[in-house]
């Protein structure tokens, strides 16, 4: 784990969960799998604060555990898993745009709790929308439930292993931890539960506490307390469908680019026709016949049989090999190539130019490069790089490398982008024939190839005509590892996030009174307007905030806003590089 890495890591865990659950998290991080003893005198905390937090980040799948064989207990962070906190807001979103409100909110609730049952979860979404609607309305449970069962058989969320039921031994001492297993068959069953009821308002401060000081006096006392119908059942968010249908959105925004609309739309369609059927780690989805593509296409593609024949031809025979002809019957079946060896990667602009950022202008959604008549600009960090018709690259390119092109143009120059193109092309030279292909003076040359070779964008690579490797009888190639390009990029982008996440607080702290001050006259308005304040009051109380002040919290929430926008860029720029390395580590 690189040092960028692990104070991302830290600040993640110290904002999302407390200073001592980063601090059980970090001790793990750094030493890697550790018995809680050792933990404990690591941190300098209470072992019972020490448990606590382990439980919380067990409970967030953010620490797995593992019985050793002389019967201690080692715990290990998942440092893989606390980066997907940066991509909750995205998991939220996807959420909101496929099954509406109660998604966003099912979603939400799993993620803020770690783990739910189905029930608890139902409920909890129902109030939330009760609170949201006009007086007299209520969120019946029943359509909560229903977009419940719709994520699950999506696979968007999942069950929760449990302790397999098996008879033990009475006179054998029990494991020291229990070992958690669920048959893959039974991780999208959701229980048949009647939940029936309506989602309920908030009530008053003082009703609040009666209730919840009767709960527990119930409960001290051991009252029967009704035990839900789904008690041991938890369910939790599948992050690897969230990323496959990122990872499917992206093939479909690079056949768009590169051919048309309806190409995209039909390969669309085969992407959801085995979404589920798909695990997330193969190289190609399940194979579909002609007929089964033509039946399930839009009704609003009002195209034939012969024009879909056509469409599915022209992709196969694409040299980005996008869709593969696997057979001949019910008219030929196809399927998606997931690991494809080339794509062409929208929206560049995400990407920093350097490690140290403090804004990244939000910018609009970029259209994919070399599509005749159209251009677009990626704004990064202060610069402007646009591609469009005459531009000095065009698809097919290898996976980031249009995502490298802005950091070239603004790290290194139009002329470093130029010597880069040309290796990526021509794949080996001697730095005389960059010289020349580039058409760049020799020494201006050779000061940019050692500029990117010491930042490994390039390598060196000596091929020798004797044995002995005399420098007068070997060529100098250089050519371009593309796999640590990527890697110094995604370097680049845990640092730039992470510095996004400090200036953020930092504007926080010093902006710490006035947001007190103003979260203080907010409580007293809302206050007044419950009991029917004139409006002369209320005006009096708006009052206590001078226009200066309104005016530093308006730039506070913009500035806050824009850095909030910025990480959401940066993650899509990690999504896209850390899906390019796994896909070429998988590919043979």
């Amino acid at each position: 784990m690189t040092q960028a890495e692990l104070r991302l890591c830290s600040l993640l865990l110290q904002e999302h969960f407390g200073e001592i659950v980063e601090k059980v998290g970090n001790s793990l991080l750094r030493t890697g799998p550790r018995p809680l003893r050792l933990l404990v005198g690591d941190t300098g905390l209470l072992p019972d604060q020490v448990k606590k937090a382990l439980c919380v980040l067990i409970q967030h799948n953010l620490v797995r555990y593992e019985v050793q064989p002389r019967g201690s207990v080692e715990y290990e962070a998942r440092s893989e898993r606390i980066l997907r906190i940066l991509r909750y807001p995205r998991y939220i979103y996807t959420a909101k745009t496929l099954y509406g409100d109660p998604g966003e909110l099912l979603v939400e609730e799993l993620l803020l709790h770690g783990h739910l049952p189905m029930s608890c979860a139902v409920a909890r979404v129902a109030n939330r929308l009760t609170e949201t609607m006009e007086d007299g309305k209520t969120m019946d449970y029943t359509e909560v439930s229903s977009t419940f069962v719709r994520l699950a058989d999506t696979h968007f969320i999942q069950r929760c292993p449990i302790v397999p039921e098996s008879p033990w031994n009475t006179k054998a001492p029990p494991p020291p931890a229990p070992a958690l297993a669920i048959a893959e068959k039974d991780m999208y069953i959701v229980p048949r539960l009647s939940l029936v009821g309506k989602g309920k308002r908030r009530h008053s401060c003082d009703e609040e506490e009666e209730r919840e000081h009767k709960a527990k006096k119930q409960k001290q006392e051991g009252g029967n307390s009704e035990t839900p119908p789904d008690d041991g059942i938890y369910w939790q968010v599948n992050l690897e469908r969230f990323h496959q249908h990122f990872r499917d959105q992206a093939l479909v925004s690079a056949v768009a680019s590169r051919m048309d609309q309806t190409s995209s739309e039909v390969v669309r369609t085969m992407l959801r026709m085995s979404e589920v059927t798909t695990a997330s780690g193969a190289s190609h989805t399940q194979p579909l016949s002609s007929n089964e593509i033509f039946r399930a296409l839009p009704a609003g593609y009002n195209i034939g049989k012969q024009v879909l024949d056509q469409y599915l031809a022209l992709l196969a025979d694409d040299p980005l090999e996008f869709v593969g002809k696997s057979g001949d019957s019910g008219g030929g079946t196809y399927s998606v190539s997931i690991l494809c060896k080339e794509l062409c990667v929208p929206r560049p602009e995400s990407f920093p130019s350097s490690g140290i950022v403090l804004y990244l202008s939000p910018c609009r959604p970029a259209q994919g490069p070399g599509v005749p008549g159209h251009s677009h600009t990626g704004v990064h960090c202060g610069g402007e790089v646009t591609w469009g018709p005459g531009a000095s690259w065009a698809p097919p390119s290898p996976f980031p490398h249009p995502s490298l092109m802005p950091l070239f143009l603004h790290r290194f120059g139009s002329r470093c982008a130029r010597i880069f193109r040309l290796l990526l092309r021509k794949k080996h030279l001697e730095q005389k024939q960059v010289e020349d292909f580039a058409m760049i003076p020799a020494k201006e040359a050779k000061d940019m190839l050692y500029r990117m070779l010491s930042e490994n964008l390039v390598s060196l690579q000596e091929i020798p005509k004797t044995p002995d490797h005399a420098p007068s009888r070997t060529f100098y190639l250089y050519t371009v590892n593309v796999m640590a390009a990527a890697r110094m990029l995604l370097h680049r982008c845990y640092k730039s996030v992470a510095n996004l996440m400090e200036r953020r607080q930092h504007e926080m702290r010093e902006n710490k009174r006035l947001l007190e001050k103003s979260q203080r006259v907010e409580a007293i308005l809302a206050s007044m307007q419950a009991t029917g304040a004139e409006a002369a009051q209320l005006h009096e109380v708006e009052e206590m905030i001078t226009g200066p002040e309104r005016q530093q919290l308006e730039n506070l929430k913009r500035n806050v806003n824009k850095i909030d926008a910025s990480e959401n860029q940066v993650d899509e720029t990690i999504f896209v590089l850390e899906s390019f390395i796994e896909s070429t580590m998988k590919r043979p």
